[in-house]
């Protein structure tokens, strides 16, 4: 399964609603530290779908969620669980450690 795209009008049902852990990635098509972690959370989307949702908001589209959870920079992850946001990860970062990231999040 690969990321879903989240909108400000999609984010209550599929991120605070959701029956498992959310991973949401703030990004924007023109950041490239973004576009380096893409590939990583393709391959945690799949490799952890019993467990999480990696899903992507694209912020230059959905102003209102990232201002809400007071994203300044991008890329910005955060986890939700429980329909509250959990952690927060700021920056590329190797894929190594987001998974270690997500697991001490989730645990």
């Amino acid at each position: 399964m690969a990321t879903i795209n989240i909108t400000d009008a999609t984010f209550e049902q599929d991120v605070l609603n959701s029956d498992k852990p959310v991973v949401l990635d703030f990004w924007a098509p023109w950041c490239g530290p973004c576009k380096q972690i893409g590939p990583s959370l393709e391959e945690i989307s799949d490799e952890m779908k019993d467990d999480i949702i990696v899903a992507k908001v694209n912020i230059d589209e959905n102003p209102v969620t990232p201002t809400k959870f007071g994203v300044r920079g991008i890329p910005t992850m955060l986890v939700f669980q429980g329909g509250e946001a959990k952690a927060t990860k700021v920056g590329a970062v190797s894929k190594s450690a987001i998974v270690e990231w997500i697991k001490d999040s989730i645990a």
